[in-house]
C-alpha cells in the first residue's frame, strides 16, 4: 500500500531546525574542507630514493617510504593508481622538489609485498580517558559459501563480539577482547580493564554498562575519584 494512502491520518513530526550561532567558526570549517596542505620533511625527501643494493640483481629506484607515501595519498583521496601517480607528480612539481614519482605499475608491484612500518605508541604521562564500546563481527564460512553457491539458506549465522577500549587523549586502542555473541558488555568489562596498566581518570560508555557492578568495579580498580559517564 502506498504511504500516501494513509497520509491524512498519519501523525506528522515537525522537522527540527538547528540554528547556527557561531557563523565565523562554521564558515571557517567549511572553507578548510577544500584546503589541501602537503609538506614533505627533509628526512622523507632524503630517503625517497632506495639505497643501493650490494648484491647482484636489479637496483631498486624508490624506497619503501616513497611507495608508502604514494599509496597513502591514493587511499586518502580515493584514487586509482594512475590518478595517484598524476596527483603525487603534481604535488612534487608544486613544491619544487627534484624527485621522481613511481609510476602506477611500480606502485602495484611494490605495494603487493610491502611491509608497513610500525607506528610508535604515544606515551601519556597522566591517567587516560577511556571510552568502551562493542561491535558485532560476522563470521564467513561454509554456510555463506553454500548460500551463495547453491542458493541454500544457512541454518545459523555465527557472530563474534569485539569489545574495544579507546584512549581519548591519544586516540589509540588501549584494550580489546573478542568474545562470543552471548557475552554481554558488562561481563567482558573486567577482562578489558585488566589490560590497562595505568590509571583511568574518566570512563565513558553507553547505557549497556549502566549498573552497580560496573561502578563498583571502576571504583575498586581506579579509586573513588574516577569520573563515570554512563547514560541511564
Amino acid at each position: 500500500m502506498p504511504h500516501k494512502f494513509n497520509d491524512g491520518r498519519r501523525h506528522k513530526f515537525e522537522k527540527k531546525r538547528y540554528r547556527i550561532t557561531n557563523w565565523a567558526d562554521y564558515n571557517e570549517s567549511l572553507r578548510r574542507r577544500g584546503d589541501v596542505t602537503i609538506w614533505l620533511s627533509p628526512e622523507v625527501e632524503a630517503a625517497w630514493r632506495a639505497e643501493r643494493r650490494k648484491t647482484r640483481g636489479g637496483q631498486p629506484v624508490y624506497s619503501d617510504l616513497s611507495i608508502v607515501t604514494c599509496l597513502t595519498l591514493g587511499i586518502v583521496y580515493n584514487q586509482p593508481l594512475r590518478q595517484t601517480e598524476g596527483f603525487v607528480g603534481s604535488l612534487v612539481k608544486l613544491m619544487g622538489l627534484d624527485l621522481l614519482v613511481p609510476d602506477y605499475s611500480t606502485l602495484s608491484r611494490r605495494g603487493a609485498g610491502l611491509i608497513l612500518p610500525m607506528k610508535a605508541r604515544a606515551s601519556t604521562d597522566g591517567p587516560i580517558h577511556l571510552v568502551v564500546d562493542s561491535t558485532g563481527l560476522k563470521i564467513f564460512g561454509e554456510g555463506e559459501w553454500l548460500e551463495n553457491k547453491h542458493k541454500t539458506k544457512a541454518k545459523r549465522k555465527s557472530w563474534r563480539k569485539l569489545h574495544l577500549g579507546l584512549d581519548l587523549v591519544t586516540g589509540e586502542i588501549a584494550c580489546s577482547e573478542l568474545t562470543t555473541d552471548d557475552v554481554g558488555d558488562p561481563t567482558a568489562l573486567p577482562e578489558l580493564l585488566d589490560q590497562i596498566d595505568g590509571d583511568v581518570t574518566r570512563f565513558i560508555a553507553d547505557g549497556a554498562y549502566d549498573g552497580d557492578p560496573t561502578s563498583d568495579l571502576l571504583v575498586k580498580l581506579f579509586g573513588v575519584d574516577v569520573e563515570i559517564t554512563i547514560p541511564p
